[in-house]
């Protein structure tokens, strides 16, 4: 019989119960995004999944960030509960046992009760990644979007700096009601070029859903000499010249890279 030693709301009824917290790498390819999902592939599920392998135990975990369907993470970080006669080394060894090929826990620690992977974090980082040239790459056909056309990197670089500073991005996103506030911080917003792979890195103290995609899909017409440099900044204060379409780019791009807390190792427990 499984028991469940978490509450909805992640409180041990369990007093033997610790809590851990996981970094997770995952390409995010065949899974409907990280968000526990009734009959559907999601991170969180194979996670839970996984777990619940090792100690025959029910568990919620909770993310930092809950990535769409299709993005992947190289530094998602997740924390639950979970039975606390397990050393910290063997849950890690044993989960990568369990979990499937394309999600991995590349650390794992004990932290104290309080820690909240989500409420906790000061920012995340995430970096869309673009193949500018006219050939594919079959190595890179499931983590970088192909664009043929030339893209002008100084203008786009130009453009997002707009992005930065506090701002409210309910033209980036859709699903209003699913927010309390539209308002983000955004701490950088950086485009780089190497060779034929352009780089479009974002930290922000958080961010609303299919916000960067939008975003960067501005930016990727600005790019191609199409759209204004003031398009982004049109956007932002509703001003955008009606009739073009504001699309979001494909997940496959999009990679979650990492999430900063105010003084973690305070929270880690030896």
């Amino acid at each position: 019989m499984v028991r469940q030693i978490f509450s909805s709301d992640s409180k041990p009824l369990d007093p033997f119960s610790k809590r851990i917290t996981l970094q997770v790498e995952y390409e995010g390819t065949r899974y409907m995004g990280f968000q526990f999902q009734p009959e559907q592939p999601t991170i969180q599920g194979e996670i839970e999944k996984a777990i619940h392998q090792l100690t025959g135990e029910t568990t919620r975990i909770r993310g930092a960030s809950r990535t769409d369907s299709g993005v992947h993470a190289y530094g998602q970080i997740v924390d639950g509960l979970i039975k606390d006669k397990y050393s910290i080394r063997t849950v890690q060894k044993a989960l990568n046992h369990y979990l499937p090929s394309d999600i991995k826990v590349t650390n794992a620690y004990d932290v104290c009760e309080s820690f909240h992977s989500r409420r906790d974090a000061q920012s995340r980082i995430y970096r869309y990644q673009i193949l500018n040239r006219s050939d594919p790459s079959p190595l890179r056909r499931r983590t970088h979007y192909v664009i043929q056309e030339p893209l002008d990197d100084s203008r786009m670089s130009q453009a997002a700096k707009d992005l930065v500073g506090e701002h409210d991005f309910k033209q980036f996103t859709k699903g209003l009601n699913n927010y309390t506030s539209t308002i983000r911080q955004i701490f950088r917003w950086d485009v780089q070029r190497n060779g034929d792979i352009i780089t479009i890195e974002c930290e922000g103290n958080g961010f609303l859903r299919q916000q960067i995609r939008r975003a960067n899909a501005i930016l990727i017409e600005i790019g191609k000499n199409k759209w204004p440099d003031t398009s982004i900044k049109d956007t932002l204060e509703d001003k955008f010249e009606k009739g073009k379409s504001h699309t979001v780019l494909p997940a496959l791009g999009l990679c979650l890279m990492e999430v900063k807390y105010y003084n973690f190792w305070d929270k880690v427990i030896n």
